[in-house]
């Protein structure tokens, strides 16, 4: 069963916490055919419980201000476009995903049809895949034109972290294509001797907006032919482009397309968000293309329970005499240390 939202953050002083159902065996979840616990699962014990057992006691209770419930909900199904190569959806399956949730797959859809998409559903709803089967299925088909390299995709990333975690994921569900797709990062920290490799035979390649900015856009001639064959853009974590930084990393955007299409190519852009309050009109304006939303999350959710925790007042007084609370960071030590003691599984944000 897949419980996809994160336990216990507290993010301030006024803060969400977050829990959902707790088991003592917890192991990874699985998109299965049937969505159901596997037989022999351990118990769970309800959200609510963990939350009352936290607020043990009088001085505890009256820290949660409010409290938000939401019921389970069960997973929708869908299948993968018959347009994606036999062969990606073979290796999906080797990953243990039999089948796509429905999000998923009209994600996919939209992308073969040749429309930009954003993909604007929770935490662990699976917004990675929704756009790698289309990406992986180009590239397959790419790699048997004459020079191996008929289509190639561009991944951008708001840290080198986040691309580097994406590339390890890249390469383990596409391990049953071989040499077909080659995903290859390229920041700052890719060693000089790599980056020609990179430029030349790469097809899948992983950056961010600074280093595309700074190190291919002015070298464009050196990247011609990957531009060329360029058919896919993936933006993720689109919701951090934003304010001014936005507004560059959009001109940004703008720069790289009007180079494809000095090249002759012109890519689908694949983005991704769990935290857009107006996912299609912000990929628009980031991206200047209409964008199809995709936001109806299909994958299974746990029983939820929302509370807001606001720290007590203590002996202290600030400027002026203001009253002082226990800081965020205090409460939320204690928490943890409540929660670990419970057995847990916990993820704090302070």
């Amino acid at each position: 069963m897949a419980f996809d939202h994160l336990p216990a953050g507290v993010h301030d002083a006024f803060g969400p916490l977050s829990i959902p159902p707790v088991t003592h065996s917890m192991p990874m979840a699985k998109n299965s055919p049937t969505g159901g616990p596997s037989s022999g699962a351990p118990a769970q014990t309800s959200p609510r419980a963990v939350l009352d057992r936290l607020t043990a006691g009088p001085s505890r209770a009256s820290r949660v201000t409010h409290t938000e419930h939401l019921p389970p909900r069960a997973a929708r199904y869908a299948v993968w476009p018959d347009r994606i190569r036999a062969e990606v959806i073979s290796a999906v399956r080797a990953a243990g995903i039999e089948r796509p949730w429905a999000h998923q797959a009209l994600a996919a859809e939209h992308a073969l049809d040749g429309a930009s998409v954003v993909v604007a559903t929770g935490t662990a709803s699976g917004k990675s895949l929704a756009y790698l089967t289309p990406v992986l299925s180009a590239l397959l088909d790419g790699s048997e034109a004459p020079n191996g390299r008929g289509a190639t995709a561009l991944y951008l990333a708001p840290t080198k972290a986040l691309a580097a975690d994406q590339r390890r994921a890249v390469r383990a569900l596409a391990a049953p294509l071989g040499n077909a797709v080659r995903p290859a990062v390229y920041d700052g920290d890719t060693p000089f001797e790599e980056r020609e490799w990179v430029r030349q035979y790469a097809n899948y390649v992983l950056t961010n907006p600074d280093m595309l900015h700074r190190g291919i856009l002015p070298s464009h001639p050196r990247w011609s032919s990957f531009l060329r064959a360029l058919r896919y853009v993936v933006i993720d974590e689109c919701h951090t482009y934003r304010g001014v930084f936005g507004s560059h990393v959009a001109q940004v955007i703008r720069r790289l397309r009007r180079l494809c299409a000095r090249y002759g190519s012109d890519p689908v852009f694949l983005l991704a968000s769990a935290t857009s309050a107006d996912p299609a009109a912000s990929a628009e304006r980031l991206i200047g293309l209409p964008v199809k939303e995709v936001a109806d999350d299909a994958s299974p959710r746990g029983e939820l329970v929302f509370a807001l925790w606001e720290p007590p007042l203590t002996d202290l007084h600030g400027e002026k005499g203001a009253p002082v609370r226990r800081t965020a960071t205090a409460e939320t030590a204690d928490l943890l240390t409540d929660l670990t003691v419970q057995g847990v599984r916990s993820v704090a944000f302070v």
